[in-house]
């Protein structure tokens, strides 16, 4: 019917890479269904937060960002404000006590079946909750809305089978669940096909990705595999976990021209003795042979790393022993954070709690350390060429272009439109603390 207006929805996304795509599947299945993206959240009829509860900080983001909408709400009382993701998984019911303005609660294993649980909610007029334990239906068989033309998130597997002792992730995201390597192929080569110069394949842990279903790991036939789609790419992957990255993969990444050479790697933690009160699965020892491994065959990557502070019974010394393990392997970057206590997990109930202001203190020796050696090793680079990605415009400066290198550093640059979405060859003529400056080879 000529100007009839489809109800809009707005997404918001809290976390890591898994929940970026997660929120292009609910974006792909509520325009399948007939609805519209608004482009912002005041215009939605539909607004969407996609949790994320492994850190406080992204739990107070949430509960900050949906009480500000009471008062749109009281206003539009037929927009229907859903909570979905990892918090939704973990809190349940819950959510609606704490915000009764709320119409929907969906866990991660929910997404196939939003538009039925959105027209329960505009039917029944009633708060509406479902939860499952495992998913009805695997990402890939869901439609999808690329934010980007550019870059394409592919899941090769989903959940966990780790159980570190500090992290909500295996109760929230279900045992680990791989896709055969034949429909992770076929869904690439579909990007790739559409334009896609980038693919992140994701997986808490992809290292360990087809164990469940080949009785084995096959992460590095997998990246040969798709290093062999016609076409200029890239290929990305995260997160590895150490006690499960063998030299089979190491190699793939040296032999495969499209296959970056940038390793994210947490390591947690510099101190054997919290490694394994943890549970992560190796020692300090372990950790840095690892590394010693990846660097002897691939001498021009670059290492990236998760650093927590303030785990419970962390000891100065054990503090001590973390910014040793930084000062020695010399992280390209780091995501540093606090521990925060989830509900659920074993640390919460270990003795030794350090106080808040011990974790912060230590915080912030870690952060002035790792961001002297970043910026030590972007000065490395001034004087090389390196080919980038033409990502788009600077954030701070629109007469510069954007992008980022093989091993995962933004490098400003002048240059034309034109080139947004092609590589190009960049000489780097200056090193900032957290990113780069470059010439138009």
């Amino acid at each position: 019917m000529e100007g009839f207006a489809l109800p809009k929805f707005y997404v918001k996304t809290f976390g890591c890479q898994m929940n970026k795509h997660d929120s292009e599947r609910i974006a792909g299945i509520l325009i399948g269904d007939g609805h519209d993206r608004a482009s912002n959240l005041e215009d939605a009829d539909i607004v969407i937060f996609n949790t994320c509860c492994v850190r406080q900080h992204a739990e107070d983001r949430l509960f900050g960002n949906v009480n500000s909408l009471r008062s749109l709400k009281n206003r539009r009382k037929d927009m229907i404000i859903a909570v979905g993701g990892c918090i939704a998984q973990n809190q349940k019911e819950e959510i609606f006590k704490t915000l009764p303005h709320v119409n929907l609660v969906f866990g991660t294993h929910n997404i196939s079946n939003l538009p039925a649980l959105i027209n329960s909610c505009k039917n029944n007029s009633h708060k509406v909750c479902e939860i499952l334990e495992e998913p009805a239906v695997l990402p890939t068989k869901l439609p999808i809305n690329r934010e980007s033309e550019l870059f394409a998130w592919v899941p090769v597997s989903i959940g966990c089978n780790n159980f570190c002792s500090y992290c909500v992730v295996p109760y929230v995201r279900g045992r680990e669940v791989s896709l055969p390597v034949e429909e992770i192929k076929s869904e690439v080569g579909d990007f790739l096909s559409q334009g896609a110069k980038e693919i992140t394949l994701l997986g808490q842990n992809v290292n360990s990705y087809g164990r469940d279903i080949y009785g084995e790991s096959r992460f590095d036939v997998l990246l040969r595999e798709l290093d062999r789609l016609d076409g200029q790419k890239r290929i990305r992957f995260t997160t590895s976990h150490p006690k499960d990255l063998n030299d089979a993969i190491i190699d793939t990444v040296s032999s495969c021209p499209s296959v970056c050479e940038h390793f994210h790697l947490p390591v947690q933690a510099g101190s054997s003795k919290v490694l394994k009160a943890m549970n992560r699965g190796y020692s300090s020892e372990d950790y840095r042979e690892i590394v010693d491994r990846i660097r002897a065959k691939i001498s021009d990557c670059s290492i990236t790393t998760d650093i927590m502070v303030g785990f419970p019974g962390e000891s100065e010394e054990d503090f001590e022993e973390t910014l040793d393990a930084v000062r020695e392997v010399r992280f390209d970057q780091a995501f540093m954070f606090i521990y925060s206590p989830r509900r659920g997990t074993p640390a919460l109930k270990m003795p030794d709690q350090v106080p808040k202001e011990i974790k912060s203190e230590r915080f912030l020796r870690l952060v002035e350390l790792q961001n002297q050696i970043t910026w030590e090793e972007n000065q490395k680079l001034v004087g090389k060429t390196v080919e980038i990605l033409v990502e788009g415009k600077s954030k701070k400066d629109n007469q510069m272009l954007s992008g980022r290198t093989r091993t995962n550093r933004v490098v400003n640059f002048a240059g034309s439109s034109e080139m947004l979405g092609g590589f190009a060859d960049v000489k780097i003529v200056r090193a900032n603390k957290k990113s780069l400056i470059g010439e138009l080879c």
